[in-house]
């Protein structure tokens, strides 16, 4: 029986675990809290994922080492060294497969289709941790890919769709969206996202490099709609937060200062390319509908 080890605990982490498990292979979850779905196969650990020899004893053995987790975002710069170190020398130490999930901040601002061969060149500190991460992985010589996410949507997601405009359409509210409402964007399901880190961690020839999540394109005004349309909610109202707004929310909330390094260009679409990832695992992306009523 395969084993593998999954550190986080989140939407992304909890569908993963549940796939391999059942298919039959035990999976060990790994949070500060412990959480994680029931299933027989899955063990749920309350651990800090930065105390290196703790995390390198729970990976002993292990097949894979998945990992879905990530600071607060207001504190990526100073915390995912740390955190990346730790999770990096648990595989360097057991031998484990490492499948690291990521996002698109690492290739800094596109014009165009991004692609997974895209240098990484973003200048942000956030943007920079993420390709640190990947860089130094894939430099220590260790069996590693990275399943690169765009911003996720469905059933326990958290991101801006479900925290600013998922809830406020399903209760008939305003929805205020630091996002150009009407300019074409890619969206990867949890579903999505968790088929993709499965495909790929058992695929030995797809260690090396980066893979993009499949995802649907569509503005997030077209989105809102649908999902009132599925759930028999009001016509959405949405308007756009500035960047006035954005600095005075700062105030408020560390969250919305990090907000404009990972804003798209303004009038430039934001549209990834998972060709690729369809062609090699046969990985395609979920209907919006199908994943907005799994939300409802």
């Amino acid at each position: 029986m395969r084993t593998h080890v999954i550190v986080g605990r989140g939407a992304a982490a909890s569908r993963t675990a549940l796939l391999l498990a059942e298919d039959g292979e035990r999976v060990r979850m790994i949070s500060r809290t412990g959480g994680g779905p029931d299933h027989p196969l899955i063990e749920r650990v309350a651990a800090d994922a930065t105390d290196t020899d703790r995390l390198t004893g729970l990976t002993d053995g292990a097949d894979t080492l998945f990992t879905t987790a990530a600071p607060p975002y207001h504190l990526w710069p100073e915390q995912f060294p740390v955190l990346s170190a730790s999770l990096l020398t648990a595989v360097i130490r057991t031998g484990a497969a490492y499948v690291m999930l990521g996002n698109h901040y690492a290739y800094g601002p596109v014009r165009g289709p991004v692609t997974p061969d895209l240098p990484l060149a973003a200048a942000g500190p956030k943007g920079r941790a993420r390709a640190r991460v990947w860089e130094e992985a894939a430099a220590s010589g260790v069996k590693v890919t990275e399943v690169r996410a765009a911003q996720f949507y469905g059933a326990g997601a958290f991101s801006v769709f479900s925290f600013l405009v998922q809830r406020q359409v399903l209760e008939g509210k305003l929805a205020l969206v630091p996002q150009e409402l009407d300019l074409p964007h890619s969206y990867s399901a949890i579903g999505d996202t968790a088929r993709t880190l499965v495909a790929v961690s058992r695929d030995d020839q797809a260690y090396g490099r980066a893979w993009h999540v499949p995802t649907s394109t569509l503005s997030v005004r077209d989105l809102a709609v649908r999902l009132a349309e599925l759930a028999g909610a009001p016509e959405p109202r949405l308007e756009e937060l500035t960047e006035r707004d954005l600095t005075l929310l700062a105030f408020t909330d560390p969250f919305w200062a990090e907000m404009n390094e990972v804003l798209t260009e303004p009038g430039h679409p934001f549209v990834v390319d998972h060709a690729e990832t369809g062609k090699r695992f046969g990985v395609t992306a979920t209907p919006p509908d199908d994943v907005l009523r799994e939300v409802i």
